[in-house]
């Protein structure tokens, strides 16, 4: 399907000003600042398997169906309930303090979490 792939980051725009705001401690955010996560997607229809995988070898696993409640992990580490959409051929959910879509742009990987006037956004580029 169109997201399934394995995404290695290329670039992040407003890292430390969107982590800031969600409220990630520094240690937190000055460890993740150079992380080259690796985001794998599994997509079979309306279901996801979305996994972030950290150079410490971390990993955060969220499965969730088009339309369907399912729990979700946050960055921060917090679970909650939401139901991700399709919109336009975009992934978009909503967070408990941020607004999150993602997209597959020019091949890539492109998602953009906004929090108030706050907007981080992380290109990847797909892994052969």
């Amino acid at each position: 399907m169109a997201f399934s792939g394995k995404y290695e980051v290329e670039a992040e725009e407003n890292y430390d000003g969107f982590m800031k705001r969600i409220g990630l401690p520094a240690d937190v955010i000055e460890k993740g600042r150079n992380f080259k996560i690796v985001t794998e997607i599994v997509q079979n229809g309306d279901e996801f398997t979305w996994s972030q995988i950290y150079p410490d070898g971390k990993s955060m696993i969220n499965k969730f169906v088009i339309g369907k409640e399912s729990e979700i992990e946050t960055l921060g580490g917090k679970k909650f309930k939401a139901t991700v959409k399709m919109e336009g051929g975009k992934v978009v959910a909503d967070f408990p303090n941020y607004h999150h879509t993602a997209e597959i742009a020019g091949g890539k990987l492109v998602e953009i979490s906004t929090v108030g006037d706050v907007t981080f956004k992380r290109t990847s580029k797909k892994l052969a």
